[in-house]
């Protein structure tokens, strides 16, 4: 079986190995590959490992010899599947590999908002080495034994808003409950369901009554622009609101308004519409709105994990019992 890997180094920038492709036949892995080149690169493969290089009808098409697609991630969206399935190409992802390490970067939006301590870090940051000179350092200029020019918010007796309470939802939620937040998830599961301190909420409530907001629904056509200009008018002056699911679940454009005009306190968000963002993204110039470049998955123990679940994905193929199959 013959291998190719078109996109390994955002999974795989070189800290982890590609080896054990071999102990399955031969392999190519390409760093990145461009829209044109994907055809040719993958001419001769019996398999193919993407992370975001789209696969649709064009690309399927004049690959005959394709007879497996491993997505390296959990949303599988840069697929046809329906071209796929028609080709008799099994498509598999990765399941549950990064819920540990998202819910860690929604608390680390929500700490870097509510501490401010990357702010403070870098105020306080000394920049001349010389002994009675001014060190650009605001602490060690200051009258007094501390200063603070920005909100501390406290987490405790804070309500925390989750849509979607699946894996990583919950997860959140009990992160908040330990923080001693209050929890209100939007999920159809019903309220017998759910742990001890979990309140089920309308999604009207969600915004209405939380001090953070943090969506943890995948992207379908009902979740598209679910944070819209509406719903964000229902927030809190004082709220946050943080976004690690999908970028286009938030309105962009809504949410810069929203905090240009005060109507919501800060934002932290990790996922774009458009990645890498184009330059007229309004977010990339928006007061309080604090950007991550899509890297709360990208934990070294979550890609070994991703690696892992690659492995046995393709090992389970070569076999004839394929597993985490996600087209018909």
């Amino acid at each position: 079986m013959k291998t190719v890997v078109l996109d390994a180094y955002s999974v795989n920038p070189g800290d982890l190995s590609w080896e054990w492709l071999d102990e399955l036949g031969t392999s190519v892995v390409y760093p990145r590959t461009a829209p044109n080149e994907v055809i040719a690169r993958c001419q001769e493969a019996d398999a193919v490992l993407t992370n975001k290089v789209i696969l649709n009808e064009k690309e399927l098409s004049a690959l005959p010899r394709l007879k497996y697609i491993g997505v390296l991630a959990t949303g599988y969206n840069v697929v046809d599947l329906a071209a796929a399935s028609g080709r008799g190409i099994v498509v598999t992802n990765i399941p549950a590999y990064s819920t540990d390490s998202v819910a860690q970067s929604v608390f680390a939006h929500i700490l870097n908002i509510t501490n401010s301590v990357g702010y403070y870090a870098e105020e306080n940051r000394s920049t001349s080495p010389q002994v009675n000179k001014p060190t650009g350092s605001r602490w060690a200029e200051s009258i007094d034994f501390c200063y603070y020019d920005t909100p501390l918010t406290e987490l405790a007796g804070k309500t925390l808003g989750i849509i979607g309470y699946g894996r990583t939802g919950s997860r959140v939620a009990a992160i908040a409950l330990a923080f001693g937040m209050k929890v209100l998830v939007y999920t159809s599961k019903p309220q017998s369901a759910l742990p001890i301190g979990i309140v089920k909420a309308t999604l009207d409530d969600i915004f209405r009554h939380s001090d953070i907001v943090s969506p943890h629904c995948p992207l379908t056509p009902d979740t598209h622009h679910l944070v819209n200009a509406e719903r964000l008018a229902l927030m809190k002056p004082t709220a946050i609101l943080i976004n690690t699911s999908r970028g286009p679940v938030v309105d962009e454009q809504a949410l810069a308004d929203a905090l240009h005009r005060g109507e919501i306190f800060a934002a932290g968000v990790d996922v774009l519409d458009h990645e890498p963002p184009t330059p007229s993204c309004p977010l990339l110039t928006t007061p309080r709105c604090y950007i991550t470049p899509h890297i709360a998955w990208a934990t070294r123990e979550a890609r070994i994990r991703l690696m892992d679940i690659c492995r046995q994905n393709l090992t389970a193929f070569a076999h004839g019992q394929p597993i985490n199959v996600v087209n018909p």
